[in-house]
C-alpha cells in the first residue's frame, strides 16, 4: 500500500519501516493481529487507504488496532501541540498491544530521527517524551529500549 513511498531521512523504500516495526513487535512475542497491525500502522496517514479499506482486506480485529495507531487528531483541531495531546490522549485509551505496537514504531522513528534528522529531532524528542508516558502498558522490554533511544537522541539534540 506504501507503493513507492521513501523515508523522509533517508530515501530508502518506507516499506523497510513497516517491516522493521512488524519485526521488533515479532520478537517480542506479538501476536498475528499485532504483527499485520504494524505492517499496517501508518496506511491510513501516508495513503489513500481508509479504515474501510484495512476492514474489508483484513478483518476488524486488523482494522481496530490499525485505527489505534492512526493519530486521531486532524489539522482543523489546532497547531501542532494540541493535535500531539489529542494524539497522545487516542493513544492513553488504546490495548496493551497496541501500545507495543506504537512502542516498536517509536523505537525505529527514533532511531532514523536521532541519527538522519535535522532540528525537527528536538521537537519530536519532546513529544515522543510525553507520548511515552502513556505507552507503560506495552511490552516492558520496548519500553525500556524506547526511553533509551529517546535519552540517547536527547543527549544529542537537547544537550
Amino acid at each position: 500500500m506504501h507503493g513507492k513511498q521513501q523515508r523522509k531521512y533517508t530515501g530508502e523504500p518506507y516499506v523497510l519501516h513497516c517491516l522493521e516495526v512488524a519485526r521488533t513487535v515479532a520478537d517480542v512475542g506479538g501476536t498475528p493481529t499485532m504483527i499485520v497491525a504494524a505492517l499496517l500502522h501508518d496506511v491510513i496517514e501516508d495513503t489513500e487507504a481508509t479504515i474501510e479499506d484495512v476492514r474489508a482486506a483484513f478483518g476488524e480485529d486488523i482494522a481496530q488496532g490499525v485505527a489505534w495507531l492512526t493519530d486521531a487528531s486532524r489539522p482543523e483541531d489546532g497547531n501542532r501541540a494540541i493535535r500531539k495531546a489529542i494524539d497522545r490522549a487516542h493513544l492513553a485509551r488504546a490495548p496493551a498491544e497496541m501500545k507495543t505496537v506504537k512502542l516498536a514504531d517509536v523505537i525505529s522513528n527514533t532511531r532514523s530521527i536521532v541519527e538522519h534528522g535535522d532540528g525537527f529531532a528536538r521537537v519530536y524528542l519532546r513529544e515522543i517524551s510525553s507520548l511515552l508516558e502513556v505507552l507503560t502498558e506495552g511490552d516492558p522490554a520496548l519500553l525500556r529500549l524506547a526511553q533509551a533511544e529517546v535519552e540517547r537522541g536527547t543527549a544529542k539534540w537537547l544537550t
